[in-house]
């Protein structure tokens, strides 16, 4: 090989390695606006899904907004996972083109004769076929991670929220309830002076009002703490006034997460299998070595383990890890179907209580209020009106719980359709 040629190829190598090193196009000056924009023609119908995706937290409210604090302040490891598959599968992507590398070799006499060996794979039994499918569903599992880290996400910094928004509520109520039962004590109080009741009623007030006075202790504890940890995770304060969350009616046929991710496994398990099995079959490369002494061409026929007596049990395993991957994606839909029933079980039921403790508390404020009525029209002892007024704090406290309940499953259910996040700001 004359010397020309030879440093012609090595100017090749060099100028390949530059490519290398050079940024990608798309980087942090021109970054798409999603991590789930996707170009050219082979396009994933799972990350498409999720690109399409459409939060049910109403834009523009306070959740909308403690929503998007929560995902402009994340970390986003999940984002730089899904960067490297992205990457992957781009070098993945033209595994089919010939390789190049150096060949260092030592003559009988001592010298040394360095060259380049280009060599293209024939025929390898779909090996680096299967290599780029298992790029591209690692790419689709790493955008699964990516909309489950956000909406998981959004789902504890809205649950916060709502959290606070019920220790403020139930703490309010605490507040107007230790109020008016400190009105009664006095009046308890004047009757124990007077000799027209035991002391014993007064030590059942006094009771009373220790219980009232520590749940509301408890609920405000409860509020600030909640906004302590919404503050820590966002770098913000909301606006404290309360308001009834309400979330959209999830859309039909939305599919859970969680099974887009075990199909993406499941397809990236496939194509490990399948690579496997043809490293332990047989390939075909042509290859031409060109060096300082001259140059040569031949054809190779090798595989990429060698062969033994295990190697057909090696491939039944392969084929076994098939119907494996398929089966997990079965079980993946049936705890998702599993999960959906509880959740809406679980919201049908709290919309229940809350509809039944909403009666409950009108009918206990009406009685309270016959009650208060007959007291000073001296007809009811006040103790009776006290045990009466009690019970309606219980009830206006079980219906705040139920309340902010339906609005936690619901947080979940839309968490694991992946519907708290719009997809084309993730």
């Amino acid at each position: 090989m004359q010397p020309g040629r030879f440093l012609c190829a090595i100017a090749v190598m060099c100028s390949l390695s530059a490519c290398a090193q050079a940024p990608l196009p798309g980087g942090a000056d021109d970054a798409p606006r999603s991590n789930f924009t996707q170009t050219g023609e082979n396009t994933s119908e799972v990350i498409q899904d999720l690109m399409e995706r459409r939060s049910l937290l109403a834009p523009g409210s306070a959740y909308g907004e403690v929503a998007e604090a929560a995902i402009a302040a994340s970390a986003r490891a999940a984002e730089a996972e899904l960067i490297g598959a992205k990457l992957r599968a781009e070098a993945a992507s033209k595994n089919w083109l010939p390789t190049l590398g150096p060949s260092v070799s030592l003559t009988d006499l001592g010298d040394v004769v360095a060259g380049l060996l280009i060599e293209q794979v024939l025929f390898d039994n779909g090996r680096r076929k299967a290599e780029r499918e298992f790029a591209a569903a690692d790419v689709e599992v790493a955008a699964v991670n990516l909309s489950q880290d956000m909406n998981t996400r959004v789902e504890s910094a809205v649950g916060l929220y709502a959290a606070a928004l019920r220790g403020d509520e139930q703490a309010a109520y605490g507040n107007r309830a230790l109020h008016r039962m400190q009105e009664f004590r006095r009046i308890v109080q004047g009757r124990v002076d007077g000799g027209v009741s035991d002391r014993a009623d007064l030590n059942v007030v006094d009771s009373k009002i220790s219980g009232i006075r520590t749940s509301t202790a408890t609920a405000q504890d409860a509020a600030a703490t909640a906004r302590a940890e919404l503050q820590a995770m966002t770098g913000r304060a909301f606006p404290q006034k309360p308001s009834h969350l309400d979330i959209g009616t999830p859309p039909e046929q939305v599919q859970f997460l969680s099974v887009l991710k075990a199909g993406a496994e499941a397809n990236r398990t496939i194509a490990q299998a399948k690579s496997g099995r043809a490293g332990l079959l047989p390939q075909l490369s042509a290859a031409h070595n060109l060096t300082t002494d001259g140059s040569g061409s031949g054809l190779t026929l090798n595989t990429g383990q060698p062969l033994g007596l295990g190697t057909p049990a090696a491939i039944q395993a392969l084929e076994a890890s098939k119907e494996a991957a398929t089966r997990q994606v079965g079980e993946a839909e049936e705890a998702a179907r599993r999960t959906y029933s509880r959740q809406v079980q679980q919201i049908a039921s709290y919309r229940r209580q809350e509809g039944e403790t909403a009666a409950l508390v009108n009918r206990s404020r009406e009685t309270y209020r016959l009650f208060q009525k007959q007291f000073e029209a001296g007809q009811r002892p006040v103790m009776e009106v006290i045990q009466v007024y009690e019970e309606l704090v219980r009830r206006e406290q079980a219906y705040i719980d139920a309340k902010y309940e339906v609005v936690l499953i619901q947080l979940q259910l839309a968490r694991d359709l992946g519907l708290l996040a719009d997809g084309d700001k993730i």
